[in-house]
């Protein structure tokens, strides 16, 4: 489904207070098959996000491709429109704050060309998230993180698309929330490919079929999520063994 190759990507021009630019993604390479769940996880600054743009298409490498079945991401979007979809970190800027809950996910309905964007049809989608039909007509700040979250899902499945990222889509919700809306995830992935990118490898762990772990902007593990007792990195033992600790803490 996903080929990423050779990804290089560095910011800065260079100046007389900047004279190098700085490289954020270095020779980054990996494939996510269709219909499986990959997970990228790494500290902040390690280059996650900016490889999460690349891959949507909202940002240029500086060498590299990065392939959608084959084709170059912006030729599949036209050839695919609504066909891939995201849910961001931060779910309170990625809504227009004057739109209802139903405005919100009737939105890409509309935009693409996927069905009238009927009451019915966004109805079906809050109940497929788990959102009571009576907060349809509410704005964004009067339904709560999780609940708002939930309707950022229901936007992002909307169109069906073929492959989804979430880019850090559950690091702002209580930990509890986090742990309904993954498995609200795996219940409605279908057939549909995940790329899920986090830095919370516990959460990785439980959605993912394999996870890629990027430390200074580059991928230097990979190994299945049933499999991580045998990473060889150290970075990936570092996060695999901090993993470890919190939960027999946590478990007491």
């Amino acid at each position: 489904m996903l080929e990423v190759r050779n990804i290089c990507k560095s910011y800065g021009k260079g100046g007389l207070w900047n004279p190098q630019p700085k490289p954020v993604l270095h020779n980054v390479s990996f494939g996510i098959p269709a219909g499986a769940t990959v997970g990228l996880v790494g500290e902040s600054g390690s280059g996650k996000s900016t490889l999460s743009r690349i891959v949507l298409g909202l940002e240029r490498p500086d060498s590299g491709t990065v392939l959608l079945e084959g084709q170059a991401v912006p030729l599949w979007l036209r050839g695919n429109p609504g066909r891939m979809s995201v849910v961001f970190q931060d779910y309170t800027t990625s809504v227009n704050p004057g739109y209802s809950v139903r405005s919100i996910i009737r939105e890409p309905l509309l935009a693409c060309g996927r069905g009238t964007g009927s009451d019915k049809a966004v109805l079906a989608l809050m109940d497929r998230v788990g959102l009571a039909p009576n907060l349809a007509d509410r704005l964004p700040h009067e339904v709560s993180g999780g609940q708002l979250q939930r309707v950022c899902i229901a936007r992002a499945i909307a169109t069906a698309p073929r492959f989804v990222v979430f880019d850090e889509a559950i690091s702002s919700l209580d930990v509890s929330v986090q742990t309904r809306v993954l498995e609200l995830l795996r219940e409605l992935k279908g057939n549909m490919t995940y790329f899920f990118i986090a830095h919370d490898l516990q959460a990785v762990t439980y959605l993912c079929d394999d996870i890629l772990f990027m430390h200074q902007g580059r991928i230097v593990e990979q190994a299945a999520g049933s499999g991580l007792a045998g990473v060889s990195h150290p970075y990936a033992q570092k996060l695999v063994s901090s993993a470890i600790l919190f939960r027999s803490a946590w478990n007491g």
